[in-house]
């Protein structure tokens, strides 16, 4: 049989047996059958676990901060706009002040020509 050479069918057959085998070992050596399997994966699900809520509390901080400062901000907002308005009111009441004066300035000054006019007349009879 010095020039035996399988045929298709045979050489089929082998490869389906070794990877047959190759899986079967595979099967063998695999992560679920070992040792210690179960214990690594609950041990990484504890992990997740606390991961997960780690980043939940976080989250909870940052919304929490940012009410804190969307507070604070409409807070100085209103601070702003009240001292505005005491600024207008205190500007409303030196203009109007101002008025009054000008105003009584203006009567007193008809009042002194009033008086010449007056004065003026009764000399002129």
């Amino acid at each position: 049989m010095k020039n035996y050479e399988p045929t298709v069918t045979e050489r089929l057959n082998a490869s389906k047996k070794a990877k047959q085998a190759q899986l079967e070992k595979a099967r063998a050596i695999a992560a679920a059958n070992s040792q210690g399997f179960a214990e690594r994966q609950s041990a990484r699900r504890a992990t997740d676990i606390a991961r997960n809520a780690r980043i939940a509390e976080r989250k909870a901080a940052k919304i929490q901060e940012a009410a804190a400062r969307d507070a604070e901000l409409a807070q100085a907002r209103l601070d702003e706009e009240a001292s505005a308005a005491k600024r207008k009111a205190a500007q409303e009441a030196e203009l109007a002040e101002t008025q009054r004066r000008a105003s009584a300035l203006e009567a007193e000054q008809k009042a002194e020509r009033d008086r010449r006019y007056a004065a003026r007349k009764a000399r002129q009879k």
